[in-house]
């Protein structure tokens, strides 16, 4: 397999993106999302993103098809949690503990502006790959929402991460 690319998101990509994140949404706990949501959300989600803003979007593209994102969202939507995003990174599930994941957000906080200062990651657990990828970027844990949401007929535990940015 040829190595991935990285590069900023374009409308271009909604279609693979939706395909990646399906896959969690049927078949795994981490998203809390229990339908794929509509191609509508999708686009309105898309709009968000600039190549330079503290809310980007990356893809990782190999063998001419994107296998991989990595986005940072408002943290919450008041304004002064401007300073604060929140990161997410999904996988093709074929894709999955070779790197691709570091890479995606290692680009993603390289490019964030400076005057983003904190970056959050929620993890639902159990999910050892995304802490231990979460720890070896600098971010640490700070807590964990207990039984935060149900999927799957259980709840579900989210461990919230923080890594300072220094903005």
């Amino acid at each position: 397999m040829s190595e991935p690319t990285i590069r900023h998101g374009q409308a271009a990509d909604l279609d693979a993106l939706m395909r990646i994140y399906e896959h969690y949404v049927r078949a795994t706990h981490v998203t809390f999302d229990l339908e794929p949501p509509p191609r509508e959300h999708w686009e309105s989600w898309m709009r968000q993103f600039s190549a330079d803003g503290a809310h980007q979007l990356l893809v990782a593209d190999a063998a001419r098809k994107t296998v991989g994102y990595a986005c940072s969202t408002p943290f919450k939507r008041k304004a002064a949690y401007a300073v604060a995003v929140e990161t997410t990174v999904y996988l093709a599930p074929d894709e999955t503990g070779r790197g691709l994941g570091r890479a995606l957000l290692s680009a993603l906080l390289g490019g964030l502006p400076r005057a983003v200062h904190r970056a959050f990651a929620g993890i639902a657990l159990p999910n050892e790959a995304s802490e231990a990828l979460h720890r070896k970027l600098g971010y640490r844990r700070v807590g964990v929402l207990t039984e935060a949401g149900k999927k799957f007929d259980r709840y579900w535990d989210v461990a919230w991460y923080e890594k300072s940015l220094g903005g």
